[in-house]
């Protein structure tokens, strides 16, 4: 294996003078599919943030692309946690892709002559139509993106993330608020596109069963400490009930699936945002992810 897309090593982050994990060492190889699992308030997000340059490292190491973190940003596909569009929203699906590539410039010239810049705008559109038929959104890419299902609009926003050809995904909690079968749908894309293009990708989710048939690995946050390996490795009843402190069940359904049961969901102890105001503090409207 050659150096990995992300590679942590003991590393601690502070916010404020609250610890929010530590000890916490990982490893992405390039074309892999990892999970980053926990807890609301575990960390995920945070971490996130760290690989992105966002929070320096308290301790230890951090390493994105062979890097220090935030060096790399250009070679990275970040998803962040969204809500869907609002039904209104007219801009089509093919745009809110096309924004991925040029959107730092968008509606304006670029400083080129006529015809580079009308051959540039070809090689884009070529790029821009690729990457929606990678993610199989070719029959709704040219309708406006609020008339679009959860799903439909994920792989859109999954193919903005890959339109300037990335070594790593960063994506965070693309299954939120979809029903299982686009949970399902969503989480083989993702394997695909880790097969086909060789793109590491590090996907935060709550619930690991809509992935477990996908992933070539799993990091689990509990208690401000993590677990990380190969998922037949970590996904053991012994190794999530050590984790989290309390009883997990690990199954194994009649197909070979492993599927997660009792997998804890504690009020969040961590959060970002800090104030004086009535939510400060208060988990339900701050967190770490």
């Amino acid at each position: 294996m050659g150096e990995p897309a992300i590679a942590v090593d003991a590393a601690a982050v502070r916010i404020g003078r609250r610890t929010i994990w530590s000890g916490v060492s990982m490893r992405v190889q390039e074309g892999e599919f990892v999970a980053l699992l926990g807890a609301n308030g575990s960390g995920k997000s945070t971490l996130l943030k760290a690989l992105l340059g966002a929070l320096p490292a308290a301790a230890g190491q951090i390493s994105v692309l062979g890097r220090p973190p935030g060096a790399s940003s250009g070679a990275i596909g970040y998803l962040p946690q969204r809500r869907s569009f609002a039904q209104e929203t007219r801009l089509r699906g093919s745009d809110i892709v096309r924004l991925g590539l040029d959107g730092d410039r968008w509606g304006l010239p670029l400083p080129f002559s006529w015809g580079r810049t009308a051959s540039r705008g070809r090689a884009a559109r070529r790029r821009v139509a690729e990457v929606i038929e990678t993610v199989g959104a070719t029959a709704y890419a040219d309708r406006p993106i609020g008339e679009l299902s959860g799903g439909e609009q994920q792989r859109l926003l999954i193919a903005q993330a890959l339109v300037r050809r990335p070594e790593l995904l960063l994506l965070d909690e693309p299954l939120d608020s979809l029903d299982l079968a686009n949970q399902g749908s969503v989480a083989a894309l993702v394997g695909e596109i880790c097969r086909s293009e060789g793109v590491a990708a590090l996907l935060v989710a709550h619930d690991v069963n809509p992935l477990l048939a996908y992933l070539d690995r799993v990091v689990y946050l509990a208690r401000g400490h993590a677990v990380e390996g190969p998922v037949e490795e970590v996904v053991t009843t012994a190794t999530l009930t050590r984790l989290y402190g309390v009883p997990v069940e690990v199954l194994r359904a009649s197909d070979g699936r492993l599927v997660v049961v009792g997998q804890p969901e504690p009020p969040a102890h961590h959060h970002d945002r800090h104030g004086h105001g009535p939510h400060a503090g208060d988990p339900g409207h701050a967190d770490a992810g």
